[in-house]
């Protein structure tokens, strides 16, 4: 899969953006604040994903603007498609989303369309950061390789909220307790559904993260990941993801439900899982060094695109935001050489900081306006 065309206008601080992406190295030359990472936003969301950056979707358009709108182009192994994506402020109806000139709903249809791997600074939040980072990396990077799981995850989270409510009119003696019955037994079957299949997930990647943190730490260290789920033990994984499961999923949630309802809050299932990241047999989150995270949290993004190639006809679209820069000659190398059949976009204050075997197209930007570079495809 490669981009083949770009345009952007009003997101944030771009203007006028219009590119034609070179199909391996694409490199976005700026300094800080000049909308290098703007760029590779404005065409994540066309991935159906919300802001690798945690923006919200009202803060896409220009504080002084009134409206943005993202073009894309892209080319799979069967065809070519276009993506627009469009906010106008003050509107009825403020955002509109076309693909391949059709009207959508929301950005579901976009998860299984466009599909982008972003390496971002922020990536050692999922080492070092809590349980959600780390639940929310194996949920949208499983979600890449079955589109379905977007539907559970979405479904669980409604049921969440509804239960929750529940349990706060149950507390104040407006609801009996027997109705949660009914909000247990979607809770269960959905979150069985969404335990099995990160376990499913972190069974596949782990194996990849071994191998590549091997090669990155030289031999010395092994990195591990084990799925903890709030509900399930590793032996309850090699049954079928059935009646049984769901059963014992509901058990869960009725085990707990006095508490919930003291608190008010669900402290059973999917949203209490946990995944431990061991460097050498102990917790990289606690015991790991700057180094060691950083690399942990690199050999799991790589892990993520390795496997999505051998599931995939179709290669993902990396973006590399500003974290060549800080890697050495030898790192540098490492990451190319698993990324080197994938279309890249890459962030940098300094071309001269990369490999010098990268060449591509180099688009320079300064207040939000891009310039390309002439002569310089490899």
């Amino acid at each position: 899969m490669i981009v083949t065309y770009a345009g952007i206008d009003g997101f944030k601080n771009l203007s006028g953006v219009s590119i034609e992406p070179d199909p391996r190295y694409n490199i976005i030359v700026g300094q800080n604040a000049q909308g290098k990472t703007n760029i590779l936003e404005a065409m994540w969301i066309m991935s159906g994903c919300k802001s690798f950056r945690g923006s919200k979707e009202k803060d896409y358009i220009s504080l002084t603007g009134s409206r943005m709108s993202s073009r894309l182009k892209i080319r799979d192994s069967v065809r070519d498609q276009k993506i627009v994506f469009e906010m106008t402020r003050s509107a009825s109806s403020p955002k509109s989303i076309e693909l391949n000139g059709v009207k959508q709903r929301g950005t579901r249809a976009l998860f299984d369309v466009f599909k982008c791997i972003a390496f971002i600074p922020d990536d050692v939040d999922i080492i070092k950061g809590s349980p959600e980072k780390r639940r929310n990396f194996i949920d949208m990077a499983a979600s890449q390789l079955d589109p379905r799981f977007v539907m559970h995850i979405s479904k669980s989270n409604a049921i969440m909220n509804q239960r929750n409510a529940l349990l706060k009119e149950i507390a104040q003696g407006n609801t009996r307790i027997d109705a949660l019955d009914v909000w247990d037994r979607q809770a269960a079957k959905e979150g069985a559904v969404i335990s099995y299949m990160r376990n499913d997930y972190i069974s596949r990647i782990n194996g990849i993260c071994g191998r590549l943190y091997k090669t990155i730490s030289g031999g010395t260290e092994e990195l591990e990941l084990e799925y903890k789920s709030n509900v399930f033990k590793a032996e309850d994984f090699e049954k079928p993801c059935g009646d049984e499961a769901c059963e014992q999923y509901f058990a869960k949630l009725r085990e707990t439900a006095d508490y919930d309802i003291r608190t008010g809050s669900t402290h059973s299932g999917v949203n209490r899982d946990e995944v431990l990241i061991k460097i050498n047999g102990v917790s990289a989150k606690d015991y790991g060094s700057q180094g060691q995270i950083k690399s942990a949290a690199l050999v799991m993004k790589l892990a993520q695109a390795e496997i999505f190639m051998k599931r995939s006809k179709d290669a993902p679209v990396v973006f590399l935001d500003d974290v060549m820069g800080e890697l050495d000659e030898s790192r540098q190398r490492f990451v190319f050489d698993i990324i080197k059949d994938m279309q890249v976009f890459i962030t940098i204050c300094n071309e001269s900081a990369l490999l010098p075997e990268i060449k591509g197209k180099i688009f320079r930007i300064s207040g939000g306006s891009v310039i390309e570079e002439p002569g310089t495809e490899g």
